[in-house]
């Protein structure tokens, strides 16, 4: 029986899906910079989702967005577009920020085994269906305008906030609240007008006015068209509970006139570090703003294979807290180098007892359809491999879900790839976004000078030593 924590119902539930596919939506990154392995964190959580439901022989129809446009640098709405501030850091567009920061996205998701969405899809890609979403808003009495925007008024609807069991707050009606005249304390941006006195790059003609959608509604518009107006997971992390996901909870079924919109609402707990800003012992969650910033590139500097990371986080429950340290990870890559030794020892299938074998495969599929204990999982693969009840055959079967690459040479040596490699490696990316041959080609020479041959693939650049 598979079970999960429904986060909306707070209790462990057994799961049934709405349809005979199972519609599953990931948030997805914000592509102004590199993700950093906090980040990953989620995704490799909703990886191990997306596998446990294929193995228990569902079919999953996997959505996730790709947000390009309209997330603030204040989830209150507030703040510069991220994407317009990292045009203005790189010196580039926002569409090429975007474009290359996708791609890395995307590269470093391989690094690390996750199983690509079914469908990805763009806020860019689907301004129409956002618009049509807010007309409806707008249409319902639902919305309000005020000199920066059109805002969703939390107080029309009675269950506001159920996800993150929110206190309503009180705010005189117009009250100053930063860059608009917010009613209420959690009302939120639906579409925001883009400066009278200032040309944006990513801005659309819409209700009156240039401007570019909140970043709640791409989320909501892009399930519903992929997913229908009912679906059954919606995934991320814990810090999307009570702003990101409650305001998606509230326009979506505003417009579906469904409830539940989401079935299961499933959220990962964070990463966390020792933040040495201050004397006193804390811990923070990784940030990009912050000197925290950690990228699986900066792993593999540090000597670190991807898929120990991912064993690092496979060791600890997705929903709980995990400190990260240089030496914990250290140790997560000697203990996966050291299990994939011994599974190399194992026998084959036919020299282990059927009984044995059906009994530990039970135990194992209890384990991780008991919302997604891998940590329990991987002590069952490890007490079988030290007992050789298990075979190699066997184990190729549980790495559909664990993806470490368990019957692999453990001895494969990670490429290092310096900083200052790296840099040129980036350029170059964006020359070729950029069509420009002469600078693409005189950066690969001097990438070639310096140790470090190229090769140009469908799936991007692909570097090893000279």
């Amino acid at each position: 029986m598979l079970k999960f924590y429904n986060t909306l119902t707070k209790s462990l539930e057994k799961f049934k899906p709405h349809g005979e596919i199972v519609g599953l939506y990931t948030c997805g990154p914000t592509v102004y910079n590199y993700a950093h392995i906090g980040n990953l964190r989620t995704y490799i959580f909703a990886d191990i989702l997306r596998r446990v439901l294929e193995y228990n022989n569902f079919k999953v129809n996997h959505v996730m967005n790709i947000t390009d446009v309209g997330h603030l640098t204040d989830d209150a709405d507030q703040g510069e577009d991220k994407m317009e501030k990292g045009a203005k850091r790189e010196g580039k567009t926002a569409w090429e920020v975007a474009e290359f920061y996708t791609n890395a996205f995307l590269n470093d998701t391989k690094k690390l085994n996750i199983l690509p969405a079914t469908i990805i899809c763009k806020a860019t890609d689907h301004i129409p269906e956002q618009i049509s979403q807010v007309q409806i808003l707008i249409d319902k009495g639902l919305t309000y305008e005020t000199n920066d925007g059109i805002y969703f008024d939390t107080t029309k609807i009675a269950d506001y906030g159920k996800l993150a069991r929110l206190n309503k707050q009180t705010l005189k009606t117009g009250a100053r609240v930063a860059m608009g005249e917010k009613k209420n304390p959690h009302d939120f941006a639906l579409w925001k007008f883009s400066p009278k006195n200032e040309k944006r790059q990513m801005e659309w003609s819409a209700f009156g006015r240039n401007g570019f959608p909140g970043w709640h509604i791409e989320c909501s518009a892009m399930s519903i068209k992929f997913l229908g107006e009912q679906f059954d997971i919606h995934c991320g992390g814990i810090d999307h509970i009570p702003v990101h996901h409650t305001n998606e909870i509230a326009q979506a079924e505003a417009v579906t006139n469904k409830k539940p919109w989401v079935n299961y609402w499933l959220h990962g707990e964070h990463l966390v570090m020792d933040d040495k800003s201050h004397s006193a012992k804390a811990q923070v969650k990784m940030a990009k703003s912050g000197d925290n910033f950690i990228t699986v590139q900066t792993l593999i500097d540090h000597g670190i294979n991807p898929l120990a990371y991912r064993y690092f986080l496979l060791q600890t429950h997705y929903r709980k807290q995990l400190q990260f340290s240089w030496e914990a990870l250290e140790a997560a890559q000697t203990g996966l180098n050291n299990l994939k030794k011994e599974i190399q020892k194992l026998p084959t299938a036919s020299d282990i007892d059927t009984d044995i074998a059906t009994a530990t495969e039970e135990e194992f599929l209890q384990a991780i359809n008991n919302d997604l204990n891998v940590p329990e999982a991987l002590a069952v693969l490890w007490s079988q491999v030290k007992t050789k009840n298990i075979s190699q055959k066997t184990v190729a079967k549980w790495d559909r879900i664990l993806a470490l690459n368990l019957l692999y040479n453990s001895e494969k040596k990670i490429l290092t790839i310096p900083p200052e490699i790296q840099k040129l490696l980036d350029e170059r990316a964006l020359a070729r976004a950029d069509k420009n041959w002469a600078k693409s080609d005189a950066l690969r020479d001097k990438i070639l000078i310096l140790g470090f041959v190229i090769k140009d693939t469908d799936q991007g650049q692909k570097i090893s030593a000279s």
